[in-house]
Protein backbone atom coordinates (compact mmCIF):
# COMPACT_ATOMS: atom_id res chain seq x y z
CA UNK A 1 0.00 0.00 0.00
CA UNK A 2 2.67 2.37 1.00
CA UNK A 3 4.66 2.00 -2.05
CA UNK A 4 2.07 2.17 -4.40
CA UNK A 5 1.58 5.99 -3.11
CA UNK A 6 5.15 6.20 -3.34
CA UNK A 7 4.85 5.23 -7.02
CA UNK A 8 1.74 7.37 -7.82
CA UNK A 9 3.38 10.41 -6.05
CA UNK A 10 6.39 9.52 -8.33
CA UNK A 11 3.93 9.73 -11.71
CA UNK A 12 2.80 12.74 -10.89
CA UNK A 13 6.08 14.89 -10.22
CA UNK A 14 7.13 13.53 -13.64
CA UNK A 15 3.91 14.33 -15.41
CA UNK A 16 4.16 17.74 -13.61
CA UNK A 17 7.97 18.25 -14.50
CA UNK A 18 7.17 16.78 -18.42
CA UNK A 19 3.76 19.45 -18.64
CA UNK A 20 6.44 22.32 -17.10
CA UNK A 21 9.36 21.85 -19.11
CA UNK A 22 6.76 21.47 -22.37
CA UNK A 23 5.51 24.88 -21.35
CA UNK A 24 9.32 26.67 -21.12
CA UNK A 25 9.91 25.24 -24.74
CA UNK A 26 6.61 26.66 -26.16
CA UNK A 27 7.08 30.12 -24.38
CA UNK A 28 10.63 29.97 -26.26
CA UNK A 29 9.33 29.08 -29.66
CA UNK A 30 10.46 26.12 -29.54
CA UNK A 31 8.59 22.31 -30.02
CA UNK A 32 6.64 21.55 -26.70
CA UNK A 33 6.86 17.62 -27.83
CA UNK A 34 10.57 17.68 -27.79
CA UNK A 35 10.24 17.70 -23.50
CA UNK A 36 9.37 13.99 -23.97
CA UNK A 37 12.16 13.18 -26.27
CA UNK A 38 15.24 11.98 -24.62
CA UNK A 39 18.53 13.47 -25.39
CA UNK A 40 16.85 16.07 -28.44
CA UNK A 41 15.11 17.53 -24.88
CA UNK A 42 18.79 19.02 -24.19
CA UNK A 43 19.79 20.21 -27.80
CA UNK A 44 16.52 22.59 -27.42
CA UNK A 45 17.52 23.44 -24.02
CA UNK A 46 20.44 24.52 -25.50
CA UNK A 47 18.71 25.91 -28.02
CA UNK A 48 16.93 28.18 -25.79
CA UNK A 49 19.96 29.11 -23.62
CA UNK A 50 21.51 30.70 -26.91
CA UNK A 51 24.54 27.76 -26.82
CA UNK A 52 25.55 25.56 -29.58
CA UNK A 53 23.52 22.32 -29.66
CA UNK A 54 26.78 20.11 -29.80
CA UNK A 55 26.80 21.55 -26.14
CA UNK A 56 24.11 18.28 -25.45
CA UNK A 57 27.22 15.71 -26.63
CA UNK A 58 29.39 17.28 -23.12
CA UNK A 59 26.34 16.64 -21.34
CA UNK A 60 26.65 12.89 -21.57
CA UNK A 61 29.76 13.48 -19.74
CA UNK A 62 30.49 12.42 -16.53
CA UNK A 63 31.09 15.89 -14.46
CA UNK A 64 30.98 17.80 -17.70
CA UNK A 65 27.80 17.98 -17.55
CA UNK A 66 27.22 19.60 -14.39
CA UNK A 67 29.33 22.59 -15.59
CA UNK A 68 27.52 21.93 -19.36
CA UNK A 69 23.72 21.96 -17.33
CA UNK A 70 24.83 24.92 -14.66
CA UNK A 71 25.98 27.32 -17.92
CA UNK A 72 22.92 26.87 -19.77
CA UNK A 73 20.07 27.28 -16.74
CA UNK A 74 21.98 30.47 -16.45
CA UNK A 75 21.14 31.62 -19.87
CA UNK A 76 18.17 30.41 -19.88
CA UNK A 77 17.51 31.90 -16.37
CA UNK A 78 18.63 35.25 -17.42
CA UNK A 79 16.71 34.89 -20.81
CA UNK A 80 13.66 34.25 -19.02
CA UNK A 81 14.47 37.70 -17.38
CA UNK A 82 15.36 35.40 -13.84
CA UNK A 83 18.56 35.45 -11.72
CA UNK A 84 21.63 33.10 -11.46
CA UNK A 85 20.17 31.99 -7.67
CA UNK A 86 16.66 30.79 -9.88
CA UNK A 87 19.01 28.90 -12.40
CA UNK A 88 21.18 27.44 -9.14
CA UNK A 89 17.34 26.58 -7.96
CA UNK A 90 16.19 24.75 -11.35
CA UNK A 91 19.75 22.57 -10.90
CA UNK A 92 19.05 21.25 -7.45
CA UNK A 93 15.22 21.63 -7.20
CA UNK A 94 13.94 21.65 -10.75
CA UNK A 95 10.73 19.70 -10.02
CA UNK A 96 10.01 23.22 -8.23
CA UNK A 97 12.11 25.86 -10.65
CA UNK A 98 10.45 24.62 -13.59
CA UNK A 99 6.92 24.52 -13.01
CA UNK A 100 7.72 28.39 -11.70
CA UNK A 101 9.37 29.14 -14.75
CA UNK A 102 6.91 26.95 -17.39
CA UNK A 103 3.49 27.96 -15.30
CA UNK A 104 4.36 31.79 -13.91
CA UNK A 105 4.60 34.65 -15.51
CA UNK A 106 8.06 34.85 -16.62
CA UNK A 107 8.34 35.64 -20.54
CA UNK A 108 11.39 34.52 -22.81
CA UNK A 109 13.06 37.59 -24.14
CA UNK A 110 15.19 36.06 -26.45
CA UNK A 111 17.27 38.47 -27.36
CA UNK A 112 21.86 38.25 -27.33
CA UNK A 113 22.60 37.86 -23.56
CA UNK A 114 25.51 39.46 -24.78
CA UNK A 115 29.37 38.33 -24.28
CA UNK A 116 30.04 40.06 -20.42
CA UNK A 117 26.75 38.31 -19.31
CA UNK A 118 27.97 34.65 -20.23
CA UNK A 119 30.62 32.46 -18.36
CA UNK A 120 33.79 32.43 -20.71
CA UNK A 121 35.70 29.00 -20.37
CA UNK A 122 38.97 29.31 -19.54
CA UNK A 123 41.52 29.40 -21.67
Amino acid sequence: MGSAILILLYLVVVVLEVAAIWRVFTKAGQPGWAAIIPIYNFVIMMRIAQRPGWWAILALIPGVNLIVTIIAFIDMARLFGKGTGFAIGMVFLSFIFFPILGFGSARYQGGSIGPSARIQPAI
